[in-house]
């Protein structure tokens, strides 16, 4: 039996929408970045990109668990000489929370141009609205834990 490698003729991408309102961070980061690689196909291939576009919506209204609000933060540097910028999640969150759902998905992917090639596929808007619609874009539910039901 020969080994199953993926050309780009074969490849046929799809976008899904995901609300994100409620979600847990991590969680819903795990399951983008999934998607984004493409390992929820039975095509995937390592080092051929066979993921799909993912639309996340509503960032602003993420969940972290925990203290992670106030202790994580994040960091950032302009290039210049002592241009190091450290900023907490709440702070982010209040600015441009479609930053910290992309950091958390960057950090799970390959750091290759093959990673940067499927980190493009991503789009995020912190409310409800997007300029996606002439893609037609599924509406995808990512699997959800019991933690995730439950008020917190």
């Amino acid at each position: 039996m020969k080994t199953y490698s993926a050309r780009p003729a074969d490849i046929q991408r799809q976008w899904l929408l995901v609300d994100a309102k409620g979600k847990t961070l991590g969680r819903l980061a795990t399951q983008v970045a999934t998607v984004l690689k493409g390992k929820h196909k039975p095509i995937y291939t390592p080092h051929v990109d066979t993921g799909d576009h993912v639309i996340v919506i509503n960032a602003r209204e993420l969940v972290m668990t925990g203290n992670k609000v106030d202790d994580k933060r994040f960091f950032r540097h302009t290039l210049y000489p002592g241009g190091a910028y450290w900023i907490k999640a709440r702070d982010l969150m209040a600015e441009r929370p479609e930053r910290v759902v992309l950091q958390a998905v960057r950090g799970m992917m390959p750091k290759t141009k093959l990673g940067r090639a499927m980190i493009k596929k991503l789009k995020i808007y912190a409310g409800p609205e997007h300029p996606h619609d002439a893609q037609t874009p599924v509406a995808w539910e990512p699997r959800t834990t019991k933690r995730e039901g439950r008020s917190q």
